[in-house]
């Protein structure tokens, strides 16, 4: 085998390392274990590793990223036999983090140099520049900000659950009467003629749908930050972010959300439809 063949053999095996590693949540969103990278990374030592997740974490902060979006502190239980179990500390990364902590890992060990080209490329892959963004069509720019609501939402939920919130219908009912001038979800869904139970976000235009996403990053980041802990504060906090969200948009001169109007078509009827054609 020749020494070309080689090094394409092993950038591939290197790939696949990653690849199997990776792992999807329920909403497609692909995600790393920092210890399973650690190993493919072949790092010893776990603290020696923290250290470069922690100048990752930095370079997130530095390029105006919100560190929590990126690394999940979570603790794991493992086995450490005779059938007993201890905790450790891991950390659920995102493909953006994972580019990061790639970079500011120890360039001289090969699955680092490799893991660089498989992040950088993979995370390419991902993202949408403005210049594409403007060249998308409405309903286009509708279905990539829809799917931004969706992971939104899921991570909100996520840190609400940790916040103690337990009624989550009236958490997100107080985001939404914050935006909407006293609205709640079910008045949102009457005014734009919804059916029952139908999904309001689904009847959107992308200028609502960005400033829904502002709300729901917002609040996530709020919860986080300030260590909300009770459900009432949690209600608070959203409703709170909501009329922020709200004056904002007022101040800049735009259209209320309430004035927007609705799409022609939800995009579940526009999906049945691109089904239909394919």
């Amino acid at each position: 085998m020749t020494k070309m063949k080689q090094e394409i053999k092993g950038l591939e095996n290197n790939e696949n390392t990653f690849e199997k590693i990776k792992h999807t949540d329920e909403f497609g969103v692909d995600y790393w274990f920092a210890r399973e990278l650690m190993e493919a990374l072949e790092y010893k030592k776990w603290q020696k590793f923290l250290n470069v997740i922690s100048n990752a974490k930095i370079a997130c902060e530095q390029s105006n990223n919100f560190v929590e979006n990126h690394f999940t502190q979570m603790d794991k239980m493992v086995n450490i036999g005779s059938n007993t179990t201890r905790k450790i500390i891991d950390y659920k990364l995102t493909r953006y983090a994972c580019y990061l902590i790639v970079q500011n890992a120890n360039p001289n060990k090969k699955p680092v140099a490799l893991g660089q080209t498989y992040f950088a490329v993979q995370t390419r892959k991902q993202e949408i520049s403005e210049l594409e963004y403007a060249s998308l069509s409405e309903e286009e720019k509708r279905i990539y900000q829809r799917n931004l609501t969706k992971k939104g939402n899921y991570s909100l939920n996520q840190a609400a659950k940790k916040s103690n919130v337990k009624n989550f219908d009236k958490f997100h009912n107080e985001g939404y009467k914050g935006l909407y001038n006293g609205e709640t979800a079910n008045d949102i869904a009457k005014r734009k003629g919804l059916r029952y139970r139908e999904e309001i976000l689904d009847n959107m235009g992308s200028d609502e749908l960005i400033a829904n996403l502002f709300r729901i990053s917002q609040t996530e980041q709020k919860l986080k930050r300030e260590k909300i802990n009770t459900e009432k504060k949690a209600n608070e906090a959203h409703h709170k972010i909501g009329k922020i969200v709200r004056n904002a948009i007022k101040e800049a001169g735009g259209t209320m959300p309430e004035k927007l109007p609705k799409p022609e078509k939800s995009l579940k009827q526009i999906e049945k439809e691109k089904s239909k054609n394919d």
